[in-house]
């Protein structure tokens, strides 16, 4: 069996690849205090195949933020290995949404990666001797390259981390592929071709590691450069002769053979089976979708919606300048970069538009990297370096290049996590050029380092930023001030309601027609007591989106408070046909119908709500109290015994028990759950107040004199409590003198 060593790893690379990792996990280390945000909070916390009491078939049936992957609202973000490792991190803390353990994942993953990738750029460098400074250096930026932030710190970011562990396993498995020649290399193939069907079901790039296994077969391994085959095709042409039916016959194969020999026979049998595998996994990915893309807003990309071909071209052009100059300089990074972030580029304005020379200096600097791959007068391993970093650059960027099609946003810096392997390169080689020709070289030592740690410095940094929701998007509001979804974000998160108020109007501003802004300053003014304008805004949001079961339920509210209730029982069931699984929506139907004193309507829809949240808490207290007031304690006393088998905890339930039991003269027992309630919540006043009442009834005059006293030091206002503390006072003194 002949093996060809394309390059050389040693135990003393193998400490290099362990202490890169370790720089990884210094860098973020910042981040393993986050919480849930941001999309966190729609792909965790709310997703239901995240928790351990959904079958585990659900997760490869529903999308990434658990929708059906086939239904006409899914995003098709189809990732089922990362909806597992989510699992994996709720068994491992207990059933618990813990956010510190799966930050923990997380930066482990990048830690892993960042180890993966110091032998990989030994594989993709070629490199065949004892030390080769390349590898070092493109492995040490990547691992503290601030524009992995957002996939380390943010949560969903595990879909590209994932996605990148097992496109670099996928490789470094067809790099020893390439070193045999006999059948184990197809063996190792077909394994690396597993490896990134892995990849595609962590995230969809997962798919572009075929495309940089071929790469890497052609560029590294064969050293076969595009020119090769054009030329080998030329010389082929020559042996081609038209036939009078039009079809091309071969004649002689002179340069086929050259290109077959026997050298060239595992290569084109590799190749085969990458595109044989490949062309099987793209069909299951689009048969898992039913064949059909998802369906995106203009909000998220305005870019691939601008009319003309030549406007969206040079859009698509300008947003590749922004991905390269974030790779390039990490300064400006933001949580989102859509709804206005990045304005579009008019035709008619665009000989006034300094933003076309980025796009002209992009092309510049890309085709002139192309150029000298080809250029002669360089060495042969910088062409084939510049080659492989180039296809390391360009192809995991292709899904979100919008070329094939649309997508989802206008900048994701996650997405970057990958095509940054070629960027690392690119630098790497970079810095070997400027060895070779500058005189002092302490000056490229002392460069690389302040480069390495300013990154650092900056991922520390930018990993505090992504701990809490305000610190990430105030940091939004300095670099995208015109983004729409960035005030949008920081009104939500504000405390301060007139600056709440602020941010939603500048989030309508900036973007008239956003139609969540719309709702959530509609719920602001209306507790406000501005019913008018809310309505208003209510009606113009549902004006915009039909099915916004959201803001259907919300002006069922605005109307119910205005009395009108026939027009909010109307927008309530809109709603529900929008969303049948709402219980919110139900929650507050019931509240409607008992305004109008619909007990049964009321209790029914209150059970609805219970039935589809069983944790809702305030529907079942509604039942309870409801059911207490018409007198019904067995009826009440049965629904809170049902309810706190959900919520054991709930301080509410135990109060409400405990006041039934009371009526029903069950002493004890009301006892037992007014303490839990009062041990539960100790500085309630309420609580001490009819644990107190109930001692009073109970002719336990001391013990409701010390819960008296209690309820009036937790709020000294409340003069019926001073009132039943002066009648128990009396009744003890009376049983004192009689004693």
């Amino acid at each position: 069996m002949a093996v060809r060593q394309r390059y050389y790893l040693n135990f003393l690379d193998c400490i290099i690849s362990a202490i890169i990792g370790l720089v990884a996990v210094v860098c973020f280390q910042g981040s393993l205090d986050g919480t849930f945000i941001f999309d966190d909070v729609q792909a965790v916390v709310n997703n239901k195949d995240v928790q351990l009491v959904t079958p585990i078939y659900k997760t490869f049936k529903n999308d990434f933020w658990g929708t059906e992957v086939v239904s006409n609202t899914s995003h098709k973000s189809y990732r089922p290995l990362t909806v597992l490792s989510f699992r994996l991190n709720v068994w491992m803390n207990g059933g618990v949404l813990d956010p510190r353990g799966f930050h923990v994942l997380n930066v482990a993953l990048h830690c892993i990666a960042s180890s993966l990738s110091y032998p990989l750029f030994c594989c993709l460098f070629a490199k065949t001797k004892n030390w080769d400074v390349k590898p070092l250096v493109a492995s040490l930026l990547f691992a503290v390259h601030p524009v992995h932030t957002e996939a380390v710190a943010g949560i969903v970011g595990r879909a590209d981390l994932l996605c990148a562990v097992f496109s670099m396993m996928s490789l470094l498995t067809y790099a020893h592929a390439t070193t045999m020649e006999s059948a184990e290399s197809l063996q190792f193939t077909f394994l690396a071709t597993f490896l990134s069907g892995l990849a595609m079901l962590s995230k969809e790039q997962g798919i572009t590691t075929l495309g940089l296994c071929s790469a890497f077969d052609l560029i590294v391994a064969n050293t076969i450069f595009p020119s090769d085959i054009l030329m080998a095709l030329g010389r082929a042409s020559k042996d081609f002769k038209i036939h009078r039916s039009g079809i091309i016959l071969f004649k002689k194969a002179a340069g086929y053979q050259a290109f077959i020999r026997k050298q060239y026979r595992y290569m084109l049998w590799r190749q085969l089976i990458l595109f044989f595998m490949g062309s099987n996994i793209l069909y299951m990915r689009c048969w898992v979708m039913g064949f059909e893309g998802p369906n995106f807003q203009k909000v998220d990309n305005p870019a691939s919606f601008a009319d003309g071909l030549l406007t969206r071209f040079i859009n698509h052009n300008y947003i590749y300048s922004l991905n390269a100059w974030i790779l390039l300089c990490p300064e400006w990074l933001c949580f989102d970069w859509s709804m206005g972030c990045v304005p579009l580029i008019k035709l008619d304005r665009i000989q006034n538009n300094p933003r076309i020379l980025s796009i002209i200096l992009f092309w510049i600097v890309a085709l002139g990297l192309a150029k000298n791959i080809f250029n002669l007068k360089y060495s042969f391993s910088l062409s084939q370096n510049l080659a492989m970093s180039l296809a390391c650059l360009y192809i995991p960027f292709l899904p979100a290049s919008n070329v094939f099609f649309r997508v989802g946003f206008v900048i994701a810096e996650r997405v970057l996590y990958l095509p940054s392997l070629g960027y690392c390169m690119l630098v790497a080689i970079g810095m070997e050029y400027l060895y070779d020709k500058v005189e002092k070289k302490i000056f490229i030592y002392a460069g690389f380092v302040m480069l390495i740690l300013v990154n650092v410095s900056r991922c520390y940094q930018r990993s505090l930023d992504w701990r809490s929701e305000p610190s990430l998007f105030k940091s939004g509001a300095v670099v995208c001030p015109l983004n729409a979804k960035v005030h949008y974000n920081l009104a939500k998160t504000s405390f301060n309601t007139s600056k709440a108020i602020n941010h939603y109007r500048e989030a309508l501003r900036l973007n008239p027609e956003y139609e969540q802004a719309m709702n959530n300053l509609a719920n602001v003014l209306r507790d406000n007591g501005d019913i008018r304008e809310s309505e208003t805004l209510l009606r113009r949001a549902v004006m915009l989106r039909p099915d916004f079961a959201a803001a259907w339920m919300n002006l069922g509210i605005v109307l119910s408070n205005q009395k009108r209730y026939d027009e909010a029982v109307s927008c309530y069931m809109t709603a529900l046909n929008y969303r049948r699984f709402y219980p919110d929506c139900y929650y507050n139907l019931g509240n409607l119908y008992l305004a109008q004193q619909m007990y049964t309507e009321a209790y029914n829809a209150w059970k609805m709500a219970t039935a589809q949240k069983p944790q809702h808490s305030i529907a079942w207290n509604n039942i309870i109290v409801m059911l207490d007031s018409l007198g019904e304690l067995d009826k009440a006393e049965l629904m809170a015994k049902e309810a706190l088998k959900h919520l054991p905890d709930d301080s509410a339930l135990h109060f409400n028990l405990a006041n039934t039991l009371g009526k029903r003269s069950l002493y004890e027992d009301a006892e037992y759950h007014f303490l839990i309630s009062t041990r539960l919540k100790p500085n309630t006043a309420l609580y001490h107040t009819n644990l107190g009442v109930l001692y009073h009834r109970w002719k336990k005059y001391k013990e409701a004199e010390e819960q008296y006293l209690i309820a009036l030091s937790i709020n000294n206002d409340l003069k019926n409590v001073e009132q039943n503390l002066k009648a128990v006072q009396k009744l003890l003194l009376k049983s004192q003198s009689m004693n």
